[in-house]
């Protein structure tokens, strides 16, 4: 197997990069050709003022060997990667060797927290975000027939893109699913080029189908949160109501209060069926999150064969 030949250009070297990154997270991948690309350019148009007769394959050349060929950023990323995933990734709960162990230790992991907090959140970012995309497009539209139509439906496509690292970086920190941090590579080029690219973009128009349907997918996962949350404190709190008749505490539907119709022994079943289905939603509320954080990363996420 022989060596690749050293890039000749910046877009040379990005696509060997990719080629060295093949297999890794497309949300490292992201990350790595934006990291490399704002150096390089940077680097070139630095040395290109400083001695305008330097080619850009001469400054690469140079480049090499401080920043790295390739192969050798590619690796370095990887390593990386491992210390900081390991640095961040929360301590699992220790094991348990019975199934009952197991069960109830979802209430000991850190994910099972991230995922009911991020579930009820989305609520509020889902209303942000729905309010955003529509105004956004209805405004565009509006504007199509004035010469400020397509720079504002631009300007707004731009706003989607930072509103969907911002989302990566809850995604990530509450649901433990790698997300981009930095943006999108750039398209060398013009800007019509560049302007091109982002419109033929699979990413631009996920992303604004992922602002979308969070308002729904924001009620859903509240509701299911709260509902989760209310029967089975309703279930827990039943011997209260045979305890303390006269504090007002009534379990029931409609008025109806049902704890007068409980017999001794059903007061006391009443609280574990409680903590039984919470245990139960405790678990779904964590597999709905994992679920959403996969669903986020495939809309959000440039994939790593473009």
């Amino acid at each position: 197997m022989h060596a690749p030949t050293a890039p000749r250009s910046i877009d040379q070297y990005l696509r060997q990069l990719r080629e060295a990154l093949a297999g890794q997270d497309p949300a490292l991948l992201q990350d790595a050709l934006y990291d490399a690309e704002e150096y390089l350019r940077a680097e070139v148009a630095t040395a290109q003022q400083q001695t305008p007769a330097s080619s850009e394959a001469d400054v690469l050349e140079r480049i090499a060997s401080t920043y790295g060929a390739p192969e050798e950023v590619a690796a370095a990323y990887r390593t990386t990667e491992l210390k900081v995933t390991a640095a961040l990734r929360t301590p699992p709960p220790p094991p348990h060797r019975t199934g009952i162990g197991r069960f109830f230790s979802v209430y000991a992991d850190p994910r099972t927290w991230g995922a009911v907090f991020y579930l009820l959140l989305s609520l509020i970012t889902g209303v942000f975000y729905f309010s955003v995309t529509i105004t956004g497009l209805s405004l565009s539209l509006g504007l199509a027939i004035l010469i400020i139509g397509f720079p504002f439906f631009l300007l707004f496509i731009g706003l989607t893109r930072v509103l969907s690292l911002a989302e990566g970086r809850l995604v990530e920190g509450l649901l433990g699913v790698r997300m981009p941090r930095r943006p999108v590579t750039r398209v060398p080029g013009s800007w019509w080029a560049r302007i091109r690219d982002m419109l033929t973009d699979r990413r631009t128009w996920t992303t604004l189908l992922y602002m979308t349907l969070q308002l729904p997918l924001g009620i859903a996962y509240c509701v299911l949160a709260v509902v989760g949350i209310s029967v089975s404190l309703a279930l827990v709190s039943v011997p209260l109501a045979a305890l303390f008749p006269d504090s007002g505490i009534m379990f029931g539907v409609d008025g109806v209060n049902l704890s007068e119709y409980l017999a001794g022994w059903e007061y006391l079943l009443a609280p574990l069926a409680g903590v039984l289905l919470l245990t139960v939603w405790m678990h779904a509320m964590r597999g709905l999150g994992l679920l959403h954080g996969s669903f986020a990363k495939h809309l959000l996420v440039s994939p790593a064969a473009e």
